[in-house]
């Protein structure tokens, strides 16, 4: 039976009970349970680490490196950041009390948090940069330096800023557990104000702006590619006016960002469900939440780390790319070209 939500298991220093997170008092089959949990994780952890490394090396080897791919990289990056959190995550499930200190209960749950704002900022700046190539009916460079550093910077500071409460206001509290004193990591809100202004500005700044960006650029680029296609209907040929053609390597690019904002979302749900869960307790009404399910969701959400370069490359790379690693050859089968002039052979992407 679960504690943790109970008014028997208010602090010693007032009558307010905190959710328990990943420190779970377990009392039947403690073991066998955090068996399967560790082998669960330990499994999303292994695949994650060697899919996006993968998937890092092989676009490492590609002759040429467009900007788009620069954030595409980063996006890796940021799963890998997420993962990272996993062994410590193991060891809460083993301890159930809170041991590893102030430091890691701040950083473990900012890190999560902020990897989440970086994935997603960094598709919408795929998106945003392919669209506005597109409009200005341009040839993409190679990789420009300037817009590569000033977007990373861009995103990673203001994920940095908007997750900043995680890391403010986590805190090692004790708690009472069947009438003993354990740590856990909890967090822990000044008011219910700040914390009802953090949610929503949260998720509108770093999950809806983004996301509708995506949407607002993959709109875009249909409109663009009808306007192209009624042209040249009407016209019955090529017109020597039509000094371009929008790339179909680009509609697979954001047809992969498309599908890949879906599935962020429908993994990154239940987060979002459990926060607001959280804030409807802290408003006084008695919500029954187990910490094993908030672990299930966790690993259900970290499941998007590895899914990201599994959808990206089969969307994208149409080769066996893990094959590619191996074998040292790989195709250049992404360029993420947003014109090709009217003097070259149209059909490759008519």
């Amino acid at each position: 039976m679960d504690h943790t939500l109970h008014p028997s298991n208010a602090l010693e220093n007032g009558n307010r009970t905190f959710f328990t997170f990943y420190s779970d008092f377990k009392t039947d089959n403690k073991v066998v349970v955090t068996i399967v949990e560790t082998l669960a994780m330990s499994l999303v952890f292994i695949i994650s680490l060697f899919i996006n490394i993968s998937a890092i090396v092989l676009m490492a080897k590609k002759k040429r490196i467009v900007t788009a791919n620069c954030f595409v990289l980063n996006l890796f990056f940021a799963d890998l950041m997420f993962i990272s959190m996993i062994p410590f995550i193991l060891v809460i499930r083993w301890t159930e009390r809170w041991i590893l200190g102030d430091f890691i209960c701040q950083m473990l749950f900012y890190i999560i948090c902020l990897s989440g704002c970086v994935t997603l900022i960094s598709l919408s700046a795929v998106s945003l940069e392919r669209m506005i190539c597109i409009m200005k009916i341009t040839q993409a460079p190679t990789c420009n330096i300037r817009v590569v550093v000033c977007g990373l910077l861009g995103i990673w500071i203001f994920s940095a800023f908007t997750a900043l409460p995680m890391f403010l206001f986590f805190k090692v509290v004790p708690q009472n557990v069947n009438g003993m004193e354990v740590q856990i990591c909890t967090l822990v809100w000044p008011n219910i104000v700040e914390e009802i202004a953090w949610d929503i500005s949260f998720i509108i700044l770093d999950f809806l702006v983004p996301g509708l960006s995506i949407i607002i650029s993959y709109t875009k680029i249909l409109k663009i590619t009808k306007s192209v296609r009624d042209h040249l209907v009407s016209s019955g040929a090529y017109s020597e006016n039509l000094q371009v053609l929008v790339s179909q390597k680009d509609f697979k690019l954001f047809r992969t960002l498309l599908i890949l904002m879906i599935s962020f979302f429908f993994m990154w749900t239940p987060v979002f469900i459990i926060v607001l869960l959280l804030l409807i307790q802290n408003l006084h009404y008695n919500i029954f939440m187990p910490p094993s399910l908030f672990f299930w969701i966790t690993t259900f959400t970290l499941s998007n780390s590895f899914l990201n370069p599994v959808l990206y490359n089969i969307n994208l790379l149409r080769q066996k790319w893990m094959q590619a690693i191996f074998c040292c050859t790989v195709e250049e089968t992404l360029e993420t070209d947003t014109t090709i002039p009217k003097n070259e052979n149209l059909n490759t992407s008519n």
